[in-house]
C-alpha cells in the first residue's frame, strides 16, 4: 500500500470529515499508513477512523505582526499562482517544515491536499506528487488553476452531475468524481421509530401538541457556520404552512423560536432526513451529500460562501430536479393552499427520482467510487506504479512524453 499524506484545512470541520470517511472505507492495520496534517485544534473535530498519533497538528498560518508583508498584499506584491503569502512569517516557515520535514521522514508517497493552493504549490516545488479536492463553485481564478495543473489529477468528493457548468472541459477531464462519500447511506430506522422519537421531543415541549402523525413534518436543518439567511425564513414557512409540524435542527435565533413547534440538537440527522415531508437546508457539501439520495423532497438556501460553492451546488441540484428553490417552493405551497400536502407535478417527479437513485444507490454501495479509489491506494506500493496503471486509465486526459 502507499503512504498517503492528507492536508486538512482548518476552516471547519468538513475537511477532517472527509479524510475520515475515506479513511472508514480502509482495512484497519491499512488506516496506519494514512498521515493527516491539519491546524484545526483537537477539540473542533473527533476523528473515528483516525488515531490522534497519525495526526500532524501544524502551526497555525494567520498572520503576525512581525511580518515583513501581509498575506494579501496587492497586484505587485504576491504572486499570481498564491491566493495568501505572507512574507517573515514565522508560523508558516514553521509549517511548511512540519510538512516536507513528515513527509521525507514517513515515506510518504502521496499527498492529498484538501484544500490549499499554498499547500500545493509547496509540493509541487518539492516534486511531491499530490491530489487536489476540488470542491464545488466556480474556482476560474489563477491560484487554483495553477494548483489544478500541478496535481496528479482532481479528487471530487460529489457527482459529476453537479459539477458547474462553466467549468472548463481539461479541468473535468482530470477529475475523478468520488460521488457524495457518504457512510450514514442505510438508513435502518422506521417511521415508527421516527415517530417515537419525536413523541420524546415533544415531552419536553409541553405547550407542544403531538399531533404530527397527522400534519406534514418539515425538518430545517442548519449547521453553525451561518444560520441567521434559514432562520429569516421560518416566519413566512409558517405562514406557508400554518398546520405543519416544523423542526429546527441546530442554531437558531430566539425570537424565532415562536415559528416551529420544535428547536433541538440530534446527533444523528439521518431519520429525520428519510422520514419527513420536506427539508429546508443549506448546501453544505456534507448536509448534501447525507440527503442527495433520501426521497424527501429537498428545498434549498444555499449560504453566501466564496467561490459561490453552495449558490453552484444548489443551481445543479435544481437543474437535476434533485431540489426546489426557496421560489419554488413558496409558488408550489401558495398553488396547493387549499391541501394540507401539496400535490405538485414537479415536486411528486423529483421524489420518484430520487427514491430511484436511492434503490439504485444502496444496491451498489459496495461499488462506490471512493471505494474504489481506496482500493487502489491499497493495491499498488508506489505512485508511479499507480499513476500509470490505475489513474491514467481513469482520466481523458494524458501528459505529454
Amino acid at each position: 500500500m502507499m503512504r498517503i499524506g492528507y492536508y486538512a484545512h482548518h476552516h471547519g470541520s468538513g475537511h477532517c470529515r472527509q479524510i475520515d470517511k475515506l479513511a472508514a472505507l480502509l482495512p484497519t492495520q491499512k488506516r496506519q499508513q494514512l498521515t493527516v496534517f491539519t491546524s484545526l485544534a483537537p477539540e473542533a473535530y473527533t476523528f473515528t477512523a483516525i488515531d490522534e498519533q497519525q495526526i500532524v497538528r501544524l502551526y497555525p498560518e494567520d498572520e503576525r505582526i512581525d511580518d515583513v508583508l501581509k498575506g494579501r498584499a496587492g497586484e505587485y506584491w504576491q504572486p499570481a499562482s498564491l491566493h495568501y503569502s505572507p512574507i517573515g512569517n514565522a508560523d508558516i516557515q514553521k509549517r511548511s517544515h512540519q510538512i516536507l520535514n513528515t513527509i521525507v521522514q514517513r515515506n510518504i508517497d502521496l499527498m492529498i491536499i484538501d484544500v490549499s493552493v499554498e499547500v500545493a504549490m509547496l509540493c509541487r516545488t518539492a516534486s511531491i506528487p499530490y491530489l487536489y479536492v476540488k470542491l464545488p463553485g466556480l474556482r476560474d481564478d489563477m491560484p487554483h488553476i495553477d494548483a489544478f495543473a500541478g496535481a496528479l489529477a482532481l479528487l471530487a468528493p460529489y457527482p459529476q452531475a453537479i459539477e458547474a457548468a462553466m467549468t472548463p472541459s481539461w479541468v473535468c477531464q482530470k477529475t475523478v468524481y468520488l460521488d457524495f462519500i457518504n457512510l450514514t447511506k442505510n438508513n435502518t430506522s422506521s417511521h415508527q421509530d421516527f415517530i417515537k422519537t419525536l413523541t420524546t421531543l415533544t415531552a419536553d415541549h409541553p405547550n407542544v401538541s403531538p399531533s404530527f402523525a397527522t400534519k406534514p413534518i418539515i425538518t430545517v436543518i442548519k449547521g453553525y457556520g451561518g444560520h441567521e439567511a434559514i432562520d429569516a425564513k421560518l416566519p413566512e414557512l409558517r405562514r406557508l404552512l400554518p398546520s405543519a409540524f416544523i423542526i429546527s435542527l441546530g442554531p437558531i435565533d430566539n425570537d424565532m423560536r415562536a415559528y416551529v413547534d420544535i428547536a433541538t440538537h440530534v446527533e444523528d440527522v439521518t431519520p429525520f432526513m428519510h422520514h419527513s415531508d420536506y427539508l429546508l437546508m443549506a448546501c453544505g457539501l456534507n448536509a448534501v451529500a447525507q440527503a442527495y439520495y433520501c426521497a424527501t423532497p429537498l428545498v434549498v438556501l444555499p449560504d453566501e460562501r466564496p467561490h459561490q460553492e453552495q449558490a453552484t451546488m444548489a443551481q445543479a441540484l435544481i437543474d437535476q430536479g434533485r431540489a426546489l428553490s426557496w421560489e419554488q417552493f413558496v409558488h408550489s405551497m401558495n398553488a396547493e393552499s387549499t391541501s394540507a400536502y401539496p400535490t405538485n407535478t414537479t415536486l411528486l417527479q423529483t421524489q420518484d427520482t430520487l427514491e430511484d437513485d436511492r434503490s439504485s444507490f444502496s444496491q451498489n454501495a459496495d461499488l462506490s467510487k471512493a471505494q474504489v479509489l481506496m482500493d487502489s491506494i491499497i493495491t499498488y506500493s508506489t505512485a508511479k506504479s499507480w499513476f500509470n496503471e490505475w489513474l491514467l486509465p481513469q482520466l481523458e486526459l494524458r501528459p505529454e512524453a
